[in-house]
């Protein structure tokens, strides 16, 4: 069994992710060219005295990554830290070890340290956004009406389009990612 530091090893940066993406990759450069790292509030200070490596299991259909990548992406350039990306579903026994509710929801960022241990994870979305969804979901038709895969598909274009538009979405997922991290660098 690989090990997380092995996965980073042969993880392609997450700049070369972004730039081959299929899907959502407009939209996360959207996100990415418009995000800006607060200052000031010790966060790239303590990830520049740190340096964790970032390890991200991700897709690029995936919503949440459209949203979470570029975030976490700038953070680590403003940090100067390596942050690599794997693909979920090409090998699903790292995202095994890190399920969500027994789910392999992503993106889901493991830390590393200097020696390729891990001392943290953060995903797969903020907790303000989990509760977004949550809510919009129990909007939905029941699964066996017939306007339901409709119906999903339009909850999921326009939390697509939120994601894209509403920074307070991206300050729930800059502050939850520094209380995460501050935690385990802690």
């Amino acid at each position: 069994m690989k090990t997380e530091q092995q996965y980073f090893n042969e993880a392609i940066t997450i700049q070369q992710y972004m730039d081959n993406m299929d899907t959502l990759k407009d939209d996360s450069f959207r996100i990415y060219d418009n995000f800006e790292v607060p200052p000031n509030d010790g966060f790239i200070e303590l990830l520049k005295d740190k340096q964790p490596k970032i390890l991200t299991i991700t897709e690029d259909w995936c919503g949440d990554a459209m949203l979470n990548n570029p975030i976490i992406r700038r953070i680590a350039e403003v940090a100067g830290l390596d942050m690599r990306a794997v693909l979920r579903d090409a090998d699903t026994d790292l995202i095994d070890r890190y399920l969500t509710n027994g789910g392999r929801a992503i993106p889901m960022y493991v830390l590393l340290n200097d020696a390729g241990q891990v001392i943290g994870k953060w995903g797969p979305r903020a907790p303000e956004l989990q509760n977004n969804v949550v809510n919009k979901r129990a909007s939905l038709p029941d699964k066996e009406d017939p306007t339901f895969e409709e119906a999903q598909k339009a909850l999921y274009a326009e939390i697509r389009e939120e994601s894209m538009t509403n920074k307070a979405f991206w300050s729930f997922v800059y502050e939850d990612f520094k209380k995460q991290v501050t935690a385990a660098l802690q």
